[in-house]
C-alpha cells in the first residue's frame, strides 16, 4: 500500500517537472501571441493564465526542451524589436520575462473578433468549426 502512494507521488512529481511555467508580468499585453508562438516552436500544449501560461508535453511520456522554450521567447522577442529590453531567465521549470531598464510593453493586447476551437484532446486550436469538428473526429478513428 505504501510502494503503491509513493509511486503515485513520484508519478505526480515527473508530470509537474514535464509542464514549464511562463512568467508575462513585464509583457502581459503579448501574452497570448507569444504563448501562441513558443507552443508552436516547442510543439507543446499552452494553458494561459493571468500574468503567464504553462507549457505540457503533448505526450505524457516526453519533456520539453527548456533552452528551446528561452530560445524561442528572445526569438519573439525579437520580431517585435523589443530583445535588448527584456531578459529571459531560466530557473528550474520556471522562465521569466523580466524589463532590463524596467521598461513594460505598453501596445493593446490584440483582441480577436474571431471565435476560437481547441481540441480538447490534443491542444490544436483553429479558427474554423469545420476543421476543429474534422479533426476531434481523427482522434475517435
Amino acid at each position: 500500500m505504501l510502494s503503491s502512494a509513493t509511486s503515485k507521488i513520484n508519478q505526480a512529481s515527473v508530470k509537474q517537472n514535464c509542464m514549464i511555467i511562463v512568467d508575462c508580468k513585464d509583457v502581459e499585453p503579448i501574452l497570448n501571441e507569444l504563448a501562441i508562438y513558443v507552443s508552436d516552436q516547442v510543439a507543446a500544449v499552452p494553458a494561459l493564465k493571468a500574468h503567464q501560461f504553462v507549457l505540457s508535453p503533448i505526450e505524457d511520456d516526453e519533456e520539453i526542451n527548456q533552452s528551446e522554450v528561452v530560445t524561442s521567447i528572445k526569438e519573439f522577442l525579437e520580431s517585435i524589436g523589443e530583445k535588448q529590453s527584456f531578459a529571459v531567465i531560466s530557473n528550474s521549470n520556471k522562465i521569466m520575462i523580466k524589463s532590463i531598464l524596467g521598461k513594460k510593453i505598453e501596445r493593446e493586447a490584440k483582441k480577436s473578433t474571431e471565435q476560437m476551437f481547441s481540441c480538447a484532446h490534443c491542444g490544436h486550436v483553429t479558427r474554423y468549426e469545420v476543421e476543429h469538428n474534422n479533426h476531434v473526429r481523427i482522434h475517435y478513428v
